[in-house]
């Protein structure tokens, strides 16, 4: 090569490799996030901003917040998830397992943060020490503590005999949840009913709820259920249906009783998780924590409205009591 040539070439490269460069990473990161529900009724999105403002991220202006809502329609995942991926976002976050799953079909290679029930068992990673691909997060391990669900319930109402659950039947971690509770069931003498949270079913569902025959209820902690809180605490309300909830808020909602994590706390854990992938960690080297934390609480005022006497030794044991 001639150095008149050469000296060209070389020029011509600095010319246009920052501007390959900056095409290929824009400066500003972007993450997605896609919820089940409609904008505005996840505690997820919430505790997710907070973490990153913790990190010092400050959405809108060192960090892009891509966010995308199926407002109750599972089938618009997909679609939803493809519209971030086309976006060449930096992280996906994926609350629950059937999301995550969605989220992995769609891609290998972006990394994924997802708050799920149990990732080994539902097939998203190797192990909690080593996930393996491109998924990581928290694990809720929610199948471990969902057999105290129906033991709670029956020492707050001692009266239920047929209790309904409203679950997900295409949710692996709450069909494992399902065989938890028919397991206690059996052990307190009590019947359990599981109901469809699908869109079909829904209404089907929650009609049944009015049936003379079923005392108490269960709602399992699928993304699915979250946005019907508010209709859900209105309808038991109604019907003086004693109801054990799997999110935290429900008992500030005006909820009986709940026993769960706290999502909003987990998902301001995971921004740590985004931010150590945007500094250049693998998920496949990043070890999935597993939630240890899980809280009772109990709302007194909708107790006395159903005309249950909570027992003092429930109350003790109660890491929240609304008077």
């Amino acid at each position: 090569m001639k150095r008149r040539e050469f000296i060209t070439f070389l020029g011509a490269a600095v010319v246009t490799w920052p501007r390959t460069a900056r095409s290929q990473k824009p400066a500003v990161p972007r993450v997605g996030y896609i919820w089940i529900g409609a904008r505005g009724t996840d505690v997820s999105n919430a505790g997710l901003r907070q973490g990153l403002t913790d990190l010092g991220y400050v959405v809108g202006r060192n960090l892009l917040l891509e966010e995308r809502y199926a407002n109750g329609n599972p089938e618009r995942v997909p679609g939803l998830i493809a519209e971030l991926l086309a976006l060449n976002v930096d992280v996906l976050l994926t609350p629950g397992s059937s999301i995550t799953l969605a989220a992995r079909r769609a891609t290998s290679t972006v990394p994924i943060v997802c708050v799920t029930g149990d990732p080994v068992r539902s097939g998203l990673a190797a192990t909690l020490a080593r996930p393996g691909g491109n998924i990581t997060g928290l694990s809720l391990l929610s199948g471990d503590y969902s057999a105290k669900w129906l033991e709670l319930l029956k020492e707050a109402a001692p009266k239920v005999r047929h209790v309904a659950t409203l679950w997900n039947p295409d949710n692996l971690g709450i069909i494992s949840q399902s065989k938890r509770m028919q397991e206690s069931a059996l052990t307190l003498g009590l019947q359990l009913t599981a109901l469809s949270v699908l869109p079909p079913d829904i209404d089907k569902s929650l009609a049944a709820l009015g049936t003379a025959d079923l005392d108490g209820l269960v709602v399992t902690d699928d993304p699915l259920l979250e946005p019907l809180l508010p209709r859900l605490i209105a309808l038991t309300a109604e019907r003086r249906l004693p109801a054990i909830y799997a999110f935290s808020d429900s008992v500030q909602r005006g909820g009986l009783m709940s026993y769960s994590a706290n999502f909003f706390k987990l998902w301001q854990r995971a921004a740590g998780y985004v931010d150590r992938i945007l500094k250049g960690a693998r998920p496949a080297e990043l070890p999935i924590e597993q939630a240890t934390e899980v809280t009772l609480n109990i709302n007194l005022k909708t107790a006395k409205a159903l005309g249950l006497v909570i027992p003092e030794a429930l109350l003790a044991r109660a890491d929240a009591v609304i008077e």
